[in-house]
Formats: structure tokens, sequence, C-alpha cells
């Protein structure tokens, strides 16, 4: 067998524990989480309700930091950058999608898109062009000038799956990407996101439900802080050649 490349590893978490003070308590979230993800997995993480799967997301996407432990991103430690090197890091590497798809209400799809764009300093025209092309990846072509209210959630939810895509990150980090949604339409965009996958994006899902898990490759699963299990899935969920094209 072929020794592993470091550098195909995109997240590394060496001995990753996080611990909150509430109050007079001390509430131990993560408790010595050693894991790897490498370039183009597709990942599901998930728990019940306290299982840590929110903070290990929010470290994952440098909203957060361990408080003891290593996490190395494409091989540069960030357990101990400053805020602003975090920053960089989600505003470059990591495009996150949530359960409330976070649009400005103002905004038409369009203007959504631009936003990453316009904070990594892309001139007007290049960033209008570049949220154009994305809307109509997302089969959303013809919705540009809608704002949110005039769109369905799955629509909104695409036009946040569009926006994450904006810098071209490493990561696309999604939280209940379907929580929100009817089955019909999380399925839609389950679609979506295994349509990503196979141009080459690295997914990462947090999510409650089983179903929607197992159309990744990989599950891990945490429980009081501690990866209860981390395994294949080796039936993934794969979507039709017909559902791909309801959504071209």
């Amino acid at each position: 067998m072929a020794a592993t490349n470091q550098n195909d590893f995109l997240i590394q978490f060496e001995n990753i524990s996080k611990v909150y003070q509430m109050g007079l308590e001390l509430v131990h979230a993560l408790r010595d989480i050693t894991l790897s993800i490498r370039k183009n997995e597709y990942v599901s993480i998930m728990g019940p309700s306290g299982s840590g799967k929110s903070t290990l997301m929010n470290i994952i996407g440098c909203l957060d930091t361990p408080s003891t432990g290593k996490y190395f991103f494409k091989q540069y430690d960030v357990s101990d950058m400053s805020d602003n090197e975090l920053a960089d890091i989600r505003n470059k590497e990591i495009g996150f999608v949530f359960q409330t798809f976070n649009l400005l209400p103002r905004a038409t799809a369009l203007k959504n898109v631009e936003l990453p764009l316009v904070y990594s300093g892309v001139n007007s025209s290049k960033r209008k062009e570049i949220a154009q092309q994305l809307l109509e990846g997302v089969g959303l072509g013809d919705r540009i000038t809608h704002k949110p209210n005039e769109l369905s959630g799955g629509q909104r939810q695409r036009v946040a799956v569009a926006r994450a895509l904006a810098n071209n990150p490493s990561i696309i980090l999604a939280d209940e990407p379907t929580g929100n949604l009817d089955s019909k339409t999380g399925k839609e965009i389950m679609i979506l996101f295994n349509k990503l996958w196979e141009k080459g994006n690295t997914i990462i899902l947090v999510t409650h439900e089983e179903e929607i898990a197992h159309y990744s490759h990989r599950i891990i699963r945490l429980r009081d802080g501690l990866v209860e299990s981390d395994e294949k899935n080796g039936n993934p969920i794969v979507p039709k050649i017909s559902e791909l094209e309801e959504i071209e």
C-alpha cells in the first residue's frame, strides 16, 4: 500500500479538546479528538444535541479555536492564529452553507453571491460575471434579480451554495443544510452537493438526519464530545441521472 501523502490532508486534528466556562461549571464540549479529512472527501458529522458536533464544525470553520491540541489546515497550524488570520482563512478557504440560509434580505441573488468577492477585492464587473456563472451552475440563471423573499426555500439554499463557492474554497462546510426544507427540496439540495463533490469539491455536512448523512461517503458520529465511530459509508445514496437533470 502506498504511503499517505500529508499534502492530501486538508484537515488534521491532533488531540483537540474544547472546554467552555459556564458560570462555575466547566463544560467539556470536545475531548481529545484526533481525525483527518482529505481533499475531495464527502463527510457527514452526526451526533445528538450536546454531542459536540456544532463545536467541531466551528473549529473546522475557524469560527472558534481549541482549548488544547493542534489543528492543521492545509499543513498550517491554525490552533494559535490571530482573529485576523482566522478570518482570512474563513474568507478564502471555507464556503459556509447554513440551515437558515443567511442571505441579505434586500439584496438580489446576484448581489448575495457577489458578497464574498467584495471582501476579496474583486472588481465589480468580474464579481457580476463570477456570480452569474455560479447561479447558472446551481440552476438559478433566470433568478439572478430576485430577492430572497421572491424565492422558494430550496432556491434560497441554492443561492447560499452559489455564494459559498464564490471564492473557490477548499471546503464546503454545511450546517444542517436541509433543516428548513421539505423532503423533496432537501433531496434537490443533496443532489446539488453530489454534483459539487463529483466536480472535486470537499464537502463536510453537519446533520442529525440519517438519510442526509448517507449521501456522504464517510460518517463521523460524536457522543459526549468523543468520536463514537468514524466509518466509511459503503453504500452512499447516489442520485439518479434523471433526478440530476431536474435541476440542471
